[in-house]
């Protein structure tokens, strides 16, 4: 009885855990939603006023006239799409390179390529703007894509899952007279699809809510991303958050479908990335 109690306790303890973590993560999204049809003055209320007494869609409405939300969203849309095909062609590639390809240096060069991840990322943001200025490619879809589509963490975890696949594969390949472009294409690629679609669905979710690059890099309103669109709505001395929280909840809802969708294969992308060093 003693050992079944604090196993219970233990599980009571988890759950009650998990529950929080739950309602932290679920709150926020609640209150934007609630914020969306709320009038001006019930968002700016003290104290807040949880539920709207006249629920509106003006707020929604007032978003397409004070940006140009649709323009926005389909920048982002191509951005995203972009960022996540670079991606996934180029870490394959290197992924596939440092785990089954001999050649020499290869242990120094991928530390070295990790190394990156140690480093701020906000430390590259002037180099790459000064290239992007010199390149005459500030306000244009190419300044917001190619900085994207390079990732050593895409490339790490790529590496992990190849590194989980039988080496049997590539030896038969090899007699079969396969070349290693032959090999990663038509072998390893389709097996690492768990992996592949993770990394997919990390990047197009880190890039759909990328801000800070967008902010700086275009600053044409028509050439803004949503995330950069929506930071502009805010007023110096006084913002309309009916208005910022619906744009908010549609930049949002794509992405949450998106996830819904492929969750399972994210998880066994990364569990699998995980299972061999």
């Amino acid at each position: 009885m003693p050992d079944r109690a604090r196993s219970r306790a233990g599980q009571l303890g988890t759950y009650l855990v998990l529950v929080l973590g739950a309602l932290l993560a679920i709150v926020p999204f609640v209150w934007e939603l609630s914020t969306a049809f709320k009038s001006l003055g019930e968002s700016i209320r003290v104290p807040p006023v949880w539920l709207p007494a006249h629920p509106s869609w003006r707020g929604f409405t007032m978003v397409f006239d004070n940006a140009p939300f649709a323009r926005q969203f389909a920048n982002t849309v191509v951005m995203s799409l972009c960022r996540t095909a670079g991606q996934l062609l180029l870490c394959s590639l290197a992924g596939y390179a440092f785990a089954r390809l001999h050649f020499p240096g290869r242990r120094v060069l991928f530390g070295l390529f990790l190394s990156i991840l140690m480093v701020p990322s906000q430390l590259f943001i002037i180099p790459q703007y000064r290239i992007m200025q010199e390149l005459g490619w500030l306000n244009s879809m190419q300044a917001l894509v190619l900085p994207g589509i390079f990732s050593a963490f895409g490339t790490f975890l790529l590496r992990q899952y190849f590194l989980s696949l039988p080496n049997e594969l590539g030896e038969a390949a090899e007699l079969d007279g396969c070349g290693p472009l032959r090999t990663y294409w038509h072998i390893y690629l389709p097996l690492a699809r768990p992996g592949v679609i993770a990394l997919g669905v990390l990047t197009l979710l880190w890039s759909w809510n990328d801000l800070l690059w967008p902010l700086i890099v275009n600053t044409d309103p028509r050439q803004m991303t949503l995330s950069a669109g929506l930071a502009s709505l805010k007023g110096q001395y006084l913002t309309n958050y009916p208005v910022l929280m619906a744009g908010a909840v549609m930049a949002t809802l794509p992405m949450i479908v998106v996830f819904a969708m492929l969750q399972r294969q994210v998880v066994e992308g990364v569990a699998s990335a995980g299972t061999k060093g």
